[in-house]
């Protein structure tokens, strides 16, 4: 952080943890719940969040002086609109089938609470300098999370991560599997991610007192 200042630094840690926009502005939930059953998923989906962001942040920033109050919602999501396409046709270039995995959510981005939330309280009133880092942080705190998420959840569920075994092989017993260990189904459902998600926002506040009182 020796090329940023204080002020600017504090733009990119801020999210990573106590400010961090699923675990304590409890945005985005839904593709932490719905894509971290698989490692690879989240950390794409967590790219592309970190893609969309900081550059739309860069683009209503530049942009905020000329954008009539009345549409401003509206140029928002043509701008996001637009950049979750560029992420969706790339997807479909040079990872076709992860695209049809993430095909549904990775238009859900459009929506994504954090990324209209940025825009609307930070990209609007900062300039681009500035947005773009609040865009990389706010990014990569809700990338960190479901990318602790979806490990755990392809680890204990399937005994895999990125698809690769790392446990054993359960058919012919061996590793952890040889010890009586067996995958956990339930860690591939969504309301697992919902429990993992507090589990870490207990441990989060159980080492930040300050936040149990905000």
């Amino acid at each position: 952080m020796g090329l940023l200042s204080k002020k600017d630094a504090k733009l990119i840690t801020d999210p990573l943890a106590d400010n961090n926009p699923i675990t304590i502005q409890v945005l985005g939930i839904c593709s932490a719940l719905a894509i971290t059953a698989e490692l690879k998923a989240s950390l794409v989906m967590g790219i592309a969040v970190l893609f969309v962001l900081s550059v739309g942040n860069v683009v209503i920033s530049l942009m905020r002086n000329i954008i009539p109050s009345k549409i401003r919602i509206i140029v928002q999501l043509i701008v996001v609109a637009a950049l979750v396409i560029i992420v969706d046709q790339v997807l479909k270039a040079f990872a076709f089938e992860l695209s049809k995995t993430l095909s549904v959510f990775i238009g859900l981005i459009i929506t994504n609470c954090i990324i209209m939330g940025r825009f609307e309280a930070f990209a609007l009133a900062n300039k681009p300098w500035q947005s773009f880092l609040d865009g990389i942080g706010n990014a990569l705190g809700y990338a960190i999370i479901l990318v602790i998420v979806g490990f755990f959840r392809e680890l204990l569920g399937s005994g895999t991560l990125f698809g690769i075994p790392v446990l054993g092989d359960p058919i012919e017993m061996t590793g952890v599997y040889g010890l009586g260990y067996e995958n956990n189904g339930f860690m591939l459902m969504p309301p697992m991610a919902l429990i993992i998600v507090g589990l870490i926002i207990w441990v989060q506040r159980s080492r930040n007192k300050d936040l149990i009182e905000d």
